[in-house]
This record gives C-alpha cells, sequence and structure tokens, in this order.
C-alpha cells in the first residue's frame, strides 16, 4: 500500500473540516458537471457521473450545488465551462515521480501553477512519458469500517474483479482494474456495504520508501500543487512507514 494512499484518506477526513473545504468542493463540483457534459446527466446511465454525485455527498457538498453543475453539465442551465484534462509529470524531492492530473478552462494558467508548485517546492517538471510509464489506471474504492470488516468486504468483491483489499486504518481499500470499478462498487452495495468514494485513479508500479523529512518534502510539493484551482489530482510513487505517517499526522 502507498504511503500517498494513507496520507489521501487521512487528509479526506481532513478536508471537510479545514479551511480547504471550498476548494475541495469546488473540485468536487467540477468533476460533476464534466462528467455530466461527457456521458450525459442521468446517474442510472453514466456511473462517472453516479460516483462524482456519490463522492460529493459524502463530502457534504450541498445538495444545490450538485444540482446546479449538474444541469450545467447536461446543458439545462448556461453557464458551464469548457474545461479539458491535460496531465503534467515531474520529479518531486528524492525522486519521487508525480503525476498530475488537471481540468482547466485555462491551458496556460494550470501550466503556470503546476510550475510554480514543482519549482518553489524542490521538485522539477518533466517531459510527457519520463514518469506516466510507472503508472497504470486502477479503479480504487474507499471503505469506511464502520459495519463491515475486512473478509466481508473481500468477500463481496472478489467474483467483481477485486484485486485485493488493505487496510488504511479507519477505512479499506479496494483495488481493481479500471474496468471493473463498477462491478466491484455495485458488488458492495448489493452486500449492503456503505462506501465512500470510487474512482480511476493512476497507480504506482514501482514506489520508493521516505523518511519522515522525505514524507514532508513530498507531502508539501502535493500540498502545493493541490491548492490550485486546476489542479484536480496529483499522484505519486512515494511510500511510507505506519510510523512515518503518524509522525507526520502529529507535526
Amino acid at each position: 500500500m502507498s504511503g500517498h494512499s494513507k496520507w489521501a484518506t487521512t487528509k479526506h477526513k481532513k478536508a471537510v473540516v479545514d479551511a480547504k473545504r471550498g476548494k475541495l468542493f469546488a473540485k468536487l463540483v467540477k468533476n460533476i458537471e464534466v462528467a455530466a457534459r461527457t456521458g450525459g446527466g442521468d446517474p442510472a446511465g453514466n456511473p462517472t457521473l453516479f460516483d462524482a454525485i456519490q463522492k460529493a455527498k459524502k463530502s457534504s457538498v450541498p445538495n444545490d450545488n450538485i444540482d446546479r453543475a449538474l444541469k450545467r453539465g447536461s446543458g439545462q442551465e448556461a453557464g458551464g465551462a469548457d474545461y479539458q484534462t491535460i496531465m503534467y509529470e515531474g520529479y518531486g524531492p528524492g525522486g519521487v515521480a508525480v503525476l498530475v492530473e488537471c481540468l482547466t478552462d485555462n491551458r496556460n494558467r494550470a501550466a503556470s501553477d503546476v510550475r510554480v508548485a514543482f519549482t518553489r517546492n524542490g521538485g522539477q517538471m518533466a517531459d510527457p512519458g519520463s514518469v506516466s510509464y510507472i503508472f497504470s489506471r486502477k479503479g480504487v474504492v474507499i471503505v469506511p469500517k464502520e459495519g463491515t470488516d475486512e473478509d466481508a468486504v473481500m468477500e463481496a468483491v472478489l467474483d467483481a474483479g477485486g484485486e485485493e483489499v488493505n487496510d488504511l486504518g479507519e477505512s479499506f481499500e479496494v483495488l481493481s482494474e479500471a474496468t471493473d470499478l463498477v462491478p466491484v462498487r455495485t458488488s458492495l452495495q448489493e452486500a449492503g456495504i456503505e462506501y465512500d468514494s470510487a474512482d480511476v485513479v493512476f497507480w504506482p508500479s514501482t514506489q520508493i520508501e521516505v523518511d519522515a523529512e522525505g514524507a514532508r518534502k513530498i507531502l508539501r510539493l502535493i500540498d502545493a500543487l493541490e491548492d490550485s484551482d486546476d489542479v484536480q489530482n496529483v499522484y505519486a510513487n512515494f511510500d511510507a512507514s505506519d510510523e512515518v505517517m503518524a509522525e507526520l499526522e502529529d507535526d
């Protein structure tokens, strides 16, 4: 299990109550708008939209915000932006590979934000293909521990394409091939198991172990990147022990 997964889970818990709440809401709403524009405004027939709405609701995004994004994306309401997905690649402190996924209506602004974040936090941008080969698309479902256990989760997802279940402390992380994300999520629902989010992500094939100082540096870079309104997701191939992550949480 990657240190980034542990950090993302910890950050998710904090994000809904800290000062970045508004920024998180904006990114979740943007996901809904783009999903509706790409695959239609009916969640029942658009799994990506269904999962975007589910994630927004679990993160306490107001229903009015969700409904307006849905209407903008599906064309029922004016005001939707023409968002483009752009990927940037780079290296963080310690040679950690970093993949930055942007959803933007201004390519120049996004590129500038990403470049500044790398430069100011001990990293550097890289040419396309330099680090992306390390990552592959995977499905990730986050399941809260309350009301279930690892065996029940594994039993629910095994026949649907679930590859492994990882313990993240207060939740389980279910990994699958990207194409199996919807069957895995559906199997959990049919088994009566609640889930917090279901996403297709970029997953590293190799990882770099970092100590507490190395983790602080790479997480500082990730935070700087995610501070941009244009950056939707940041993926990095670092790993950190439970002890290191606990030390960081105490900072």
